[in-house]
């Protein structure tokens, strides 16, 4: 592996590749709760969250299509060792004759759908069921472009790390969503009752995708230190792995705080105040998950810990 400014271009791609996804999927989950809230009616105190929750979801969608795209030009460029300009050209080859271009295939296909159940604003059964699809097969494409496809398509490997990338998702979409756009149109006093309630709906898929992300991430790590801590000291994937996983405590000390204790003291007082401290330790939390999804695209872009301890 050598970190360049094709490196760089690749990480950053992947990185907004992870946060527009999840933002996505968190956005889409907060605007089912506020439906529930009565969002879609103009005079209901959490129209404006149910409104921002859309509008989040579609330029999420957005992003994630042109990131995808931008991200296969600069894995063109590594492939074939030209520079981004001249990669244009081999990017047909990379899509007709590579593992790498039919994985990107199921996932931005899978991006695009997404996109259209978005702006086609996902009503019935069959639209809520056309977009979750698309969020299972963007996942499938995003785990065979990174190091689990080594062990085949449909190995454990690659179905593990899809459940990784669908958990951390829903984890990070919550939060993301949450804390930068959603719920802070819910603070008013009038809307107090609809954002305690989806503050709670937040805090309990947080924690049952945490469970997820935690095994998973886990069995991923294992497979990725080929059974030995040395690569953690020894390689550039061992350093990066350490330090999504400070990152990821972190924002786990982030929502713990919320959810033991400023979540409880919203519930009991409804204060302004309250409010406030809910939504500026979630904010601080979406932050974090920033830098985990930095994390998790530096590690995809980089040699297995076991590979280049030897």
């Amino acid at each position: 592996m050598r970190i360049d400014g094709l490196w760089v271009g690749q990480v950053a791609m992947a990185a907004l590749m992870n946060v527009a996804f999840a933002f996505a999927i968190g956005s889409a989950l907060l605007d089912a709760w506020l439906a529930k809230e009565g969002g879609r009616a103009i005079a209901a105190p959490s129209h404006h969250a149910w409104l921002r929750a859309q509008r989040s979801l579609v330029a999420a969608a957005i992003v994630l299509v042109l990131t995808d795209a931008g991200w296969l030009v600069y894995q063109a460029a590594s492939m074939s060792g030209s520079d981004v300009i001249s990669a244009l050209g081999v990017v047909p080859t990379v899509l007709a004759q590579t593992h790498v271009g039919q994985a990107w295939c199921v996932a931005f296909g899978g991006a695009v759908v997404m996109l259209l159940a978005a702006l086609l604003g996902r009503n019935g059964t069959l639209g809520h069921a056309l977009f979750w699809l698309a969020v299972i097969v963007v996942a499938a494409g995003k785990a065979l472009l990174g190091h689990a496809a080594d062990a085949g398509v449909w190995s454990a490997s690659a179905a593990i790390h899809t459940l990784h990338i669908l958990a951390t998702g829903v984890w990070g979409g919550v939060v993301l969503a949450g804390g930068f756009g959603v719920l802070p149109a819910l603070d008013t006093s009038v809307a107090r009752g609809a954002l305690i309630r989806v503050a709670g709906q937040v805090s309990q898929v947080s924690l049952l995708a945490l469970g997820f992300v935690v095994i998973t991430g886990a069995l991923n790590a294992e497979r990725g230190l080929g059974g030995s801590l040395a690569p953690l000291q020894s390689s550039t994937w061992g350093h990066v792995i350490s330090l999504k996983l400070m990152l990821v405590a972190l924002a786990l000390v982030l929502g713990g705080m919320n959810r033991m204790s400023a979540l409880p003291r919203l519930r009991r007082t409804a204060s302004t105040v309250d409010a406030h401290t809910f939504n500026n330790v979630l904010h601080l939390e979406a932050l974090v998950m920033i830098g985990v999804f930095i994390a998790a695209a530096a590690l995809a872009h980089s040699a297995p810990g076991y590979l280049a301890a030897g």
